[in-house]
């Protein structure tokens, strides 16, 4: 399945610009971090002109480094789960310490609270030196380390707060479609990629797993987790390092959201279109670092989830089209106005109806596994 190129030279460069502003990184004003780090044993000695705004590339947040300690702020802009600043700094606090364990994300160093100057807050978290991963090359580490967060143990339910917990994954992600799909109509698509994308969530709506289909596995789940997402170290280990969106929900969103195109061509610096085979060979490391028991209960649901994820992206994007003009936290008035042009320029390819097309005929040739 191969979508037309689109260029990432001027989404490149707005992201390195994004956070250029002196003084501040994603709405949060440097002075008032350094104050705040100050507070912190750890970090009671730093100098001012140590934090060091990122490259952005994402939505929802900025980051800056603090330089000599091994350590990044990544500081929120806002909340896409509609919480307010302090439950939301404790939710992404807990995906930290949550996915630990598996070795395959950075760990939590410390937070920062909201306060004047600062009002989402901040987490600390540690540094990961290396570089964004290269496709295909390094989907087998990132199929590794998804097999790690995968293979975490579930806590009991009274500890499974302040992460959802997805009983039903399938229908959670239909109702996700269904409601961002009311977006559809206002975002600007055209009437042929419209009707096509009706005929999706059509068949969205009347999915029913077949006869014999084993139960769908719960486990701790990424969620967002594009190939974007993950960087990859010096000694080959591909770690995950956007940790807003964690549930115990469906390990196959994770499998299907590293390999389909909306995903693999989101990010400017990797963005590639996958062959069926590269796809399958991800799959093959990843079923190789599963237990057998595991990876019989997934492989299922691996076609039908992959059709969903990519719609579930879709509509998404039509939902930030139509929030962003009405002048919502996505308003391109609060980004820099390039990298807004860049990000439409990815949706215009997203909803070409040739491009749909070529999506939807991929998924049909997909085996079932």
């Amino acid at each position: 399945m191969v979508g037309k190129p689109v260029s990432g030279d001027s989404f490149r460069q707005a992201a390195a610009d994004e956070y250029s502003a002196r003084g501040t990184a994603g709405g949060a004003d440097l002075a008032s971090l350094h104050r705040e780090l100050l507070r912190l044993e750890r970090f009671g000695d730093i100098r001012p002109d140590a934090l060091v705004p990122m490259r952005g590339k994402g939505l929802t947040h900025a980051h800056a480094e603090i330089r000599g300690t091994g350590a990044v702020l990544r500081i929120p802009r806002l909340s896409v789960h509609g919480f307010g600043p302090m439950q939301n700094l404790a939710y992404q606090a807990a995906c930290f310490d949550r996915a630990a364990p598996s070795g395959a994300t950075p760990l939590l160093l410390g937070r920062i609270a909201p306060g004047e100057g600062i009002p989402w807050g901040a987490l600390i978290v540690q540094k990961v030196a290396g570089t964004p991963p290269v496709l295909p090359d390094h989907l087998p580490r990132i199929a590794r380390s998804l097999a790690a967060l995968h293979l975490l143990a579930l806590p009991d339910k009274k500890r499974l707060p302040p992460l959802p917990h997805h009983r039903d994954p399938v229908r959670v992600t239909v109702e996700v479609i269904v409601a961002q799909s009311a977006y559809l109509e206002r975002a600007g698509i055209g009437q042929e990629a419209l009707r096509q994308l009706h005929e999706e969530i059509a068949w969205a709506r009347s999915f029913a797993a077949p006869p014999g289909f084993p139960a769908h596995p719960v486990t701790l789940a990424g969620s967002d987790t594009h190939p974007g997402n993950f960087m990859v170290r010096k000694d080959g280990r591909a770690v995950f390092v956007d940790l807003e969106k964690l549930v115990y929900g469906s390990p196959v969103i994770d499998l299907a959201h590293a390999s389909v195109y909306t995903s693999t061509m989101w990010d400017a610096d990797i963005r590639t279109a996958l062959t069926r085979a590269q796809v399958s060979r991800f799959h093959d490391a990843y079923f190789d670092a599963v237990p057998q028991a595991l990876g019989d209960r997934i492989r299922p649901w691996c076609k039908p989830m992959r059709r969903l994820t990519w719609l579930r992206t879709t509509t998404w994007c039509a939902k930030w089209q139509v929030e962003a003009r009405a002048g919502t936290v996505w308003s391109p008035a609060l980004r820099n106005p390039a990298f807004m042009e860049a990000l439409r320029a990815r949706f215009s390819d997203y909803f070409d109806p040739e491009t749909i097309t070529r999506i939807r005929e991929g998924f049909r040739r997909e085996p079932c596994r």
